[in-house]
């Protein structure tokens, strides 16, 4: 009997030293308050998570915006019977043809190449990255104010640069303000309807005083070349400009 009493007794002390452990407590409806550290701690991985699962602006998918839609066969059909450039693209030489398959790559101001002046174009304006964005071109094809659409985005693109790269071919280079942008885009075929030419006028007068430049003296003979063959039409005006988009 002493023996089932000291028992009895033994298995109270132990139920009393168990309910006074955490995991047996029930749980507490009164939030616990939090130290300033842990705080802005929570805050700070709060501030990152969203960040992680946010969209950053301008990475869309293909259908939201970023890259564009296929070349219609037709369009590329169009363009088989004509000479192509090293690239193997076609070269157009009129402009009433206004739908065009070309080659397109990407450049970004965060490339810091030589001769490049931070985010300013080669007219001197800032290069535009919103509803209106800035493309680079050999100017004597695509003369400087040209405004075109890219198939399956909805943006209006406007040639107010240039590289010395594109000269003597038909790519057309796409603006992006970051290193990821520009690397995403790549290279890619597109299909694009020119808008409104720009001025073969301002296009010559800006490349004039940059003869010693041997990329801006081929870009300046051939324009004045068009000119002098009246293969193009002269519009005058600021061509480079584009107060309606």
């Amino acid at each position: 009997m002493k023996v089932l009493f000291l028992k009895a007794v033994s298995a109270a002390i132990a139920l009393g030293a168990l309910s006074s452990c955490s995991f047996f407590q029930p749980a507490s409806h009164q939030p616990r308050l939090l130290s300033k550290a842990e705080a802005k701690r929570l805050s700070s991985s709060s501030s990152w998570l969203t960040t992680l699962w946010s969209p950053s602006p301008g990475t869309r998918t293909r259908s939201g915006g970023f890259l564009p839609g296929e070349v219609d066969l037709a369009v590329k059909a169009a363009a088989s019977t004509l000479p192509v450039d090293k690239h193997g693209r076609p070269t157009y030489f009129s402009e009433s043809v206004r739908h065009r398959y070309v080659r397109t790559t990407s450049y970004s101001h965060q490339e810091n190449e030589v001769g490049a002046v931070g985010r300013l174009s080669a007219m001197g304006t800032t290069l535009k990255y919103g509803r209106v964005r800035s493309a680079a071109a050999d100017w004597s094809r695509y003369p400087v104010g040209t405004v075109f659409r890219i198939k399956g985005l909805p943006y209006v693109y406007v040639v107010d640069d240039y590289g010395s790269g594109l000269v003597g071919t038909n790519t057309i280079d796409i603006y992006h303000p970051t290193l990821r942008l520009m690397r995403k885009w790549a290279t890619r075929d597109a299909e694009i309807h020119v808008v409104r030419w720009g001025s073969w006028e301002r296009t010559a007068n800006l490349l004039r005083g940059r003869t010693r430049y041997k990329h801006c003296a081929r870009m300046y003979y051939a324009t004045m070349a068009k000119i002098n063959s009246g293969r193009v039409v002269q519009r005058g005006g600021l061509g480079g400009q584009t107060p309606s988009l």
